[in-house]
């Protein structure tokens, strides 16, 4: 049994096949759902848990080259957020782009995760490194 870590066994399965350069999808509550893209939904309720809950979980063992997000975030969310965001992020690069784009990355991941999270554009695409 496991005691410490990740204790989901299907997000376990899905953090184990993200190889080198592979992209995986941290969503908030209302991201859209993919047929083809394998989800590991962990929403209980509102901002149960959170998008940074679930990076700061997997950040362990996970090595994050660099982030996607919509640029759209830094413009609907306060410099507060914007900040804590950055903080739980630092280490790897950030890059930011419009919210179509960034959903155009979406097909190639390896998986999606989704929270409970209500942050405005709170969807993180992270890269292997």
């Amino acid at each position: 049994m496991i005691k410490t870590g990740i204790l989901n066994p299907q997000l376990n399965a899905l953090l184990s096949r993200v190889r080198h350069t592979n992209t995986l999808v941290i969503a908030d509550r209302g991201f859209p759902f993919w047929p083809q893209i394998e989800t590991v939904d962990l929403s209980l309720v509102d901002d149960i848990p959170r998008v940074l809950d679930v990076l700061r979980a997997i950040r362990a063992n996970f090595t994050i080259g660099r982030f996607y997000m919509a640029e759209e975030f830094r413009l609907n969310n306060s410099a507060a957020v914007v900040e804590q965001w950055s903080q739980a992020m630092a280490g790897a690069a950030i890059l930011f782009e419009p919210h179509v784009e960034f959903k155009k990355r979406i097909p190639q991941a390896i998986g999606l995760i989704r929270t409970g999270d209500t942050v405005q554009y709170a969807n993180i695409l992270l890269e292997s490194a």
